[in-house]
C-alpha cells in the first residue's frame, strides 16, 4: 500500500490479522521493507499487525534531492507520521541497521509512539558515539562511511561493473537472487543517491541528541557483524532506563532479518509479550 506522510509518499508492505496489535518494522541500508518477509510469517502466527515501509529516499515518491533532508530528526518524523497514517497511536517498534537508528530516535524522542523496542545490529547512538571514541577496532569497522559520503564516488564504486561491490557488500544476506532482491532497486536513477544521503546528513551532535530510553527495549546483535563491535554492543545497555534484555546471535552476520529470522522473530515476540 501507498501512504502519504509529511508531503511524501511511502510504500509500505503490510500483513497479518486486521485489529492485531501494530508492528512498525524499518528497514536499513541498502535493503528495502521487503528485508523482513522471512520475520513477519511468525509474528503474523501470533496476532500481530505488521507494517513495512521502504523510508525516505527508498520510497520513489519519499526521495527529496537536498542532503539535509535525510538528517536523523527528519526520519524519525517520518516514522512518527507515517504511524499517524497509518490510524496507528502506538506500535512495537522494530528497527535493523539504519531502521534501528531512527527506532532508537523515534523510541527516546516520541515514547508514547513506542510500546516496545527491538533494535537489531546498531546500539544507541551514544554506545556507538563512545566505541568510536574508544575503540580503535571500531573506528576501523566504520571505516567504510568515508566513502559512503563523498557524493557521486561512492554511486559510482558501489555500482560499477553491474555493481559488484554492491552485490559483494550484500552478499551475506543469502544467495545471489536475494542478493539481486536488494541489489537491483539500488541501479535505478537515484535511488542509491537517496539511501546514501543517510551517511551524508549523518552528524555527531544529531546522534548525541538521542537521549535514553525508557520504553521496553531488546537490542539484537550477532558476533559476526563486520561493522558493529563488541564494544558498542555491550555499551547499548546504559542508555535503556526502561526494562532491558540483550540477545547475542552466534555465528550471524550483520544481516540478521535474512540470515537469522527465527531467532529474531522469537526475540522480537518475547519482547512483545513482556511489557512488565
Amino acid at each position: 500500500m501507498r501512504v502519504e506522510a509529511r508531503g511524501l509518499t511511502f510504500e509500505v508492505r503490510t500483513g497479518g490479522p486486521e485489529g492485531g496489535d501494530p508492528v512498525l518494522l524499518l528497514h536499513g541500508f541498502p535493503q528495502h521493507g521487503g528485508e523482513w518477509d522471512d520475520v513477519v510469517p511468525a509474528l503474523h502466527a501470533a496476532g500481530l499487525r505488521t507494517y513495512a515501509p521502504d523510508q525516505r529516499g527508498y520510497s520513489p515518491g519519499a526521495r527529496p534531492a537536498e542532503v539535509a533532508a535525510y538528517r536523523l530528526p527528519e526520519l524519525v518524523e517520518d516514522a512518527a507520521a507515517v504511524l499517524d497514517a497509518l490510524g496507528v497511536e502506538a506500535a512495537h517498534v522494530v528497527g535493523h541497521d539504519w531502521g534501528a537508528v531512527v527506532a532508537w530516535g523515534l523510541a527516546a524522542r516520541h515514547p508514547e509512539r513506542v510500546r516496545t523496542l527491538t533494535a537489531v545490529s546498531v546500539p544507541h547512538p551514544a554506545a556507538m558515539s563512545y566505541a568510536l571514541a574508544n575503540d580503535p577496532r571500531q573506528k576501523a569497522r566504520s571505516s567504510y562511511m568515508v566513502l559512503f559520503r563523498q557524493a557521486g564516488r561512492a554511486e559510482k564504486v558501489l555500482l560499477a561493473l553491474n555493481a559488484a561491490a554492491l552485490r559483494k557488500l550484500l552478499s551475506g544476506v543469502g544467495d545471489a537472487g536475494r542478493v539481486a532482491r536488494y541489489a537491483e532497486p539500488m541501479r535505478e536513477p537515484g535511488a542509491l543517491t537517496g539511501a546514501l544521503n543517510w551517511y551524508r546528513a549523518m552528524s555527531g551532535a544529531d546522534l548525541a541528541r538521542t537521549g535514553p530510553v525508557a520504553v521496553p527495549t531488546t537490542f539484537v546483535w550477532s558476533d559476526r557483524d563486520v561493522a558493529i563491535g563488541r564494544t558498542a554492543a555491550e555499551a547499548c545497555a546504559s542508555h535503556v532506563t526502561g526494562r532491558y534484555r540483550f540477545v547475542a546471535l552466534s555465528g550471524v552476520t550483520h544481516w540478521i532479518p535474512d540470515e537469522a529470522p527465527a531467532p529474531l522473530a522469537e526475540a522480537i515476540l518475547a519482547r512483545v509479550r513482556d511489557l512488565a
